[in-house]
């Protein structure tokens, strides 16, 4: 698993990047979040930390990878 790391920008499997803003916990299960938002728009999302590092297809892509 990779790691997120925050301020840093990554890019989706579909091509658009995202800078990571932080790692929050859910209020009611404390699963870790990541909040991170998009470079294109400036649009806030959040993910659950888990699905973050996902492999999306058969040929191993990640939905998440380092832009460097």
């Amino acid at each position: 698993m990779q790691e997120i790391t925050i301020g840093k920008t990554y890019k989706h499997y579909k091509g658009n990047l995202y800078k990571i803003i932080a790692i929050a916990r859910h209020s009611e299960t404390t699963e870790e979040m990541v909040v991170y938002q998009s470079v294109k728009n400036g649009d806030v999302w959040v993910r659950p930390k888990e699905m973050w590092n996902d492999v999306v297809n058969t040929n191993g892509v990640l939905r998440f990878t380092l832009f460097e």
